[in-house]
């Protein structure tokens, strides 16, 4: 594999801004001198994803990763550490230069990242299609005939598949990619018989980006028009690199207006994405067709809280996708609906009435889903008591899918009014469903759950123990290397001159410690950066362990000037603790092993020594026991 320079990835972790590059992907929230976010690696309600810009990582405290800029993007995109360091060069006009030809680079990558270097090759090959090719002319007068600009057709990188049988395997075979990763990602479809042929032929092609901006699959647009057999719109199939239920059509050109608006634009097709962005509502993305997946619907969560669907006028349409809409009632997001007249969606709507217009139809027919799904079920059972009682089902169903108690009492009103029914007896039927819930933690009164089993406490070990200690000596050492504590000397002096003859015993803090030790051998002292951005993928991640804090003083404290003293503040207590604790600890196991050493002495001579030894050590137990408060056995 080719190497990225050093100095260039230096320059890369230099330059990195770790509230940008997270940024780029979730939302973040100021509290205290840390941003906050809900994690963009497992599902969670609250917060408590942190990211620290002073230090430049971020931290889960949920599910545990951590990191800095370089490990956020390995960790969010699956991706390897020079296709990260390549990501964020891009990201900040770093040039990388090319040791090796394209052809032979792609070989060379880990398949998932070839996955992504052949899909790139395609995405360029359609483009150049759309603009060079003597078939593109078909293609982009299409695309001009539905209203799109050239600054749409570029910004979304459009283009387009001749009707030739192996145009794209030919091309990417005479450029040296492997037509295993061609196969691998549906470009070519290879028969029983060895013939192949390309996926897409004659039709617009429309590439699929992941967060970061990769392609990772495409939708494509048939223009043969007596073909009843082809679909009209063909996919790419499920890959490593694409899962069509965890992506959704324009988000990587949509999150930062979808970040800023606070809210989501959810429509249909590509079509629909293009003409509002080109109308300069630029918040929207696209299932793409398929119904809203749990995957999806987080990725949205991300940015915002707030998701508008808009409908096609279409009301078989509408009814098929309702459930759907319940996930996103499922995961604590606020929806609302707008429906557009009968025959138009978003597309053939904006251009009929223009961009202001549009927007002030959005504004004025947004209306809540629960509202929406209840007017909608209510104007079909006029008349029909069986149906208004089964359509009463279902919109409960919907409200119990609303995980705020609050927002579900305000919807059970709602709902009421509408359909004209006691508020009561729909709540009645929502506890009747949680009741029939398999899983559901039943009331006390129905059923009396077990006593709960007391599981005895596991005894703490030596090891671990130990282990700790020699933790907290090396967290304080990473996070407050340069404070002064004492005569002039900082932490890292203090600490390193009275642990001078103590050897720590777990391999990774005695790795930590060395490193921490050669930097003060040459003069200086070791910064985050040194540890955070170090080659070791172990020390790195321990690290910003260590560097992260779960807890952060509200300013409030200040505001009413109540002082509360911080770690800073007495840092020279906790650090001649931490010390003594260390020591003790060694102390105790020398101990112990002088012990054992001790059953094996067969010499009467050799025995006095070693009790005089093991006194001297128990005598050394007992001081520093003293000195920490801790009663000794003596």
């Amino acid at each position: 594999m080719s190497l990225i320079p050093k100095e260039v990835v230096d320059q890369v972790l230099a330059q990195a801004d770790i509230t940008e590059v997270v940024g780029d992907f979730v939302s973040l929230k100021k509290k205290g001198q840390n941003l906050w976010a809900c994690c963009p690696f497992h599902h969670e309600k609250s917060p408590s994803f942190s990211v620290s810009p002073a230090k430049g990582i971020y931290k889960c405290f949920g599910c545990g990763k951590a990191g800095n800029s370089v490990q956020f993007i390995m960790d969010v995109e699956g991706t390897s550490f020079p296709e990260a360091i390549k990501y964020l060069a891009k990201k900040y006009s770093i040039e990388i230069p090319e040791e090796h030809p394209n052809p032979e680079y792609a070989k060379e990558q880990s398949e998932r990242d070839s996955l992504f270097i052949v899909s790139e090759f395609a995405n360029k090959h359609f483009q150049h299609n759309l603009h060079q090719h003597e078939q593109g002319g078909i293609g982009m007068s299409y695309l001009k005939h539905r209203g799109m600009s050239a600054s749409t057709i570029n910004k979304f990188e459009l283009g387009y598949s001749v009707d030739e049988w192996t145009d794209l395997t030919d091309a990417a075979v005479k450029a040296g990619y492997q037509q295993k990763y061609l196969e691998a990602t549906g470009l070519t479809i290879v028969k029983e018989d060895g013939k192949k042929y390309d996926r897409f032929r004659g039709r617009v092609m429309f590439p699929i980006h992941n967060v970061s901006g990769r392609v990772v699959g495409f939708g494509a647009r048939t223009l043969k028009t007596n073909d009843k057999k082809s679909p009209k719109y063909l996919n790419s199939p499920e890959s490593d690199i694409y899962h069509k239920s965890n992506v959704l059509y324009g988000l990587f050109q949509a999150k930062q207006a979808i970040r800023m608006q606070d809210v989501c634009y959810m429509v249909e097709g590509y079509l629909d994405v293009l003409s509002l962005h080109q109308g300069g509502i630029e918040n929207v993305v696209a299932s793409s067709g398929t119904s809203l997946t749990e995957g999806q619907i987080k990725l949205i969560g991300r940015y915002t809280q707030n998701i508008t669907v808009l409908y096609d006028g279409d009301a078989a349409g509408i009814k098929a996708s309702l459930r759907g809409i319940d996930l996103i009632l499922e995961s604590g997001l606020n929806v609302e609906v707008v429906t557009f007249p009968e025959g138009e969606d978003p597309d053939s709507y904006i251009q009929k009435v223009g961009d202001t217009a549009f927007k002030g139809y959005i504004k004025e027919h947004a209306q809540d889903f629960i509202s929406f799904k209840t007017s909608l079920y209510a104007a079909e059972t006029k008349g029909s008591p069986v149906k208004k009682a089964e359509a009463i089902r279902e919109i409960v169903a919907s409200i119990a899918k609303v995980p705020d108690a609050i927002k579900r009492s305000v919807f059970f009103r709602s709902c009421s009014l509408i359909f004209d029914i006691d508020e009561q007896v729909l709540i009645s039927e929502y506890n009747k469903m949680q009741l029939q819930q398999p899983q559901q933690s039943l009331p006390d009164e129905i059923i009396s759950p077990p006593p709960a089993e007391i599981v005895p406490e596991k005894p703490v070990s030596d090891v671990d123990l130990l282990r700790r200690y020699e933790r907290e000596i090396v967290r304080m050492l990473l996070n407050y290397p340069d404070r002064v504590l004492e005569d002039g000397l900082n932490t890292c002096q203090y600490m390193l001159e009275q642990l001078e003859d103590v050897e720590f015993r777990t391999p990774l803090y005695a790795r930590l410690m060395e490193l921490i030790k050669d930097k003060l051998c040459d003069g200086n002292l070791a910064t985050i950066e040194d540890f955070i951005n170090h080659p070791d993928q172990e020390i790195r991640s321990e690290a910003t362990n260590l560097l992260s804090d779960p807890h952060e003083l509200s300013h409030n404290w200040q505001t009413h000037q109540i002082f509360v003293p911080t770690e800073t503040d007495l840092l020279p207590y906790g650090a001649e603790r931490a010390v003594l604790r260390l020591k003790w600890r060694n102390v105790e196991l020398m101990i112990k092993g002088e012990m054992e050493k001790l059953r094996l002495v067969t010499d009467p001579q050799e025995q006095v020594q070693q009790l005089m030894f093991i006194r001297n050590l128990k005598t050394l137990h007992c001081q520093l026991g003293d000195m920490l408060g801790i009663v000794v056995n003596r």
